[in-house]
């Protein structure tokens, strides 16, 4: 008797030796929801939990013959990128997505790391917002993103809206602003064209390595498992309170969010 087919996801991103970031995060995360995970590193770092050391790009050519090989083989129920740090890389993944008609793509639009470090270069910004953006069914700034891809930095709620508002007019189907940090609270925005949707939830304490990867890894698993956009980002806003709730402290620094 043959298993049913699982639903599949692919995961564009960097590389993170530690395991709590990058498309390693990612694969735990859709292993953990009941979604076959695949993966295409676009970057390799250095670092631990302590921080970025080095980064070193994969060759667009690489990239390419990576996403030919993988998609002429499996279609998948989702995608997702984080890292893609080069304007060639950007343009890439752009142009696959575009080539294979790929479905829901989410877009971690991964900008800085938790220790400040840059992991994108300018024009690597310019091309997500011109080429990948109106490809996507949902792009997951955190609030510092939002605001370098707005163009005006985010201290309020009202702000939060009108960056949000701002970003959707680029082409995505939705955005979800995470990291709003009011009033003691973690507020995560989604605006979706006609309203708005906010989840909060009590601000937690110590500091936590990957939790822009795990949740927009949940949030793509919830889409290849066939959930609208809305009740992916409830599930994944729960999937990933949950991981930072029983994160562990493997290393020196941050901790890593378990599942």
């Amino acid at each position: 008797m043959q298993s049913e087919t699982p639903r599949t996801a692919v995961t564009i991103a960097g590389s993170d030796p530690t395991g709590g970031a990058g498309f390693q995060a990612d694969l735990r995360v859709f292993t953990g929801m009941g979604v076959y995970g695949m993966s295409i590193p676009a970057v390799l770092t250095a670092q631990n939990t302590g921080g970025v050391y080095r980064i070193e790009e994969v060759s667009p050519e690489m990239i390419s013959e990576q996403l030919d090989v993988l998609l002429r083989d499996i279609s998948p129920d989702a995608i997702k990128t984080g890292m893609l740090y080069s304007m060639d890389a950007a343009a890439v993944v752009a142009r696959k997505i575009r080539e294979y008609s790929l479905r829901n793509l989410v877009i971690d639009p991964v900008a800085v790391s938790s220790t400040g470090v840059s992991l994108i270069q300018d024009k690597a910004m310019d091309i997500m917002k011109r080429d990948l953006f109106p490809l996507s069914r949902v792009i997951i700034p955190n609030i510092h993103e939002a605001g370098l891809f707005a163009g005006k930095a985010i201290h309020t709620e009202v702000e939060m809206k009108e960056a949000a508002v701002k970003l959707r007019g680029l082409g995505p189907e939705a955005v979800i602003i995470t990291g709003g940090h009011l009033e003691d609270k973690a507020r995560d925005m989604l605006f979706d064209g006609s309203e708005f949707m906010v989840l909060e939830s009590a601000m937690l304490e110590g500091e936590y390595h990957g939790t822009g990867c795990v949740f927009s890894a949940s949030i793509t698993a919830g889409l290849a498992l066939g959930y609208g956009v809305r009740e992916a980002f409830v599930k994944a806003k729960d999937f990933t309170l949950h991981a930072m709730k029983n994160a562990v402290s493997v290393g020196k620094g941050m901790r890593i969010l378990t599942f």
